[in-house]
């Protein structure tokens, strides 16, 4: 019978610690996603925004494509953007191609026009889209809200 005892003592202890290696590993896993405005989890977000481009009115393919808003993956997985759209204040709205974004990876979405790859990616327009106050909204394949983010006036304002 000692050694039924010992037997499940041990297995008692070793599902303790797998208890707590799962219970220390679950912030981390939260983390790893926002939530969207119907409540489900989102691992995209709206990164860093250059709205402003240096030669505001150049119309070349350099100085619109210095014009860019960054999506970011923060999760693990990849996410398929199409379908996905990015639009701004005055309607303008970009639809993403079939395109897969890696976990833990970001894309610029430039203005102009350029060969798409997996860091960027190009709207194709022949003149600026983002005002110096404006606002950034991602909306997934079903016109889901996933993230905005406002600039201008009030400074950058980000809502996930």
């Amino acid at each position: 019978m000692s050694a039924s005892l010992a037997t499940r003592r041990a297995l008692a202890a070793l599902l303790a610690a797998g208890t707590l290696v799962g219970a220390a590993a679950l912030p981390a896993a939260a983390d790893d996603h926002r939530r969207d405005q119907r409540g489900r989890h989102s691992a995209l977000v709206i990164g860093d925004v250059q709205y402003d481009s240096p030669h505001r009115g150049d119309r070349s393919h350099r100085a619109l494509n210095r014009e860019w808003v960054e999506i970011k993956n923060t999760g693990r997985n990849s996410v398929n953007l199409r379908g996905y759209t990015l639009t701004d204040q005055q309607g303008n709205r970009y639809r993403f191609p079939d395109f897969r974004l890696d976990g833990r990876s970001a894309v610029k979405v430039h203005t102009g026009q350029g060969r798409d790859t997996r860091h960027d990616l190009y709207q194709d327009r022949n003149r600026q889209v983002w005002n110096d106050r404006d606002t950034a909204t991602l909306r997934d394949n079903r016109g889901n809200v996933v993230d905005t983010e406002s600039w201008g006036r009030r400074g950058h304002q980000h809502r996930g």
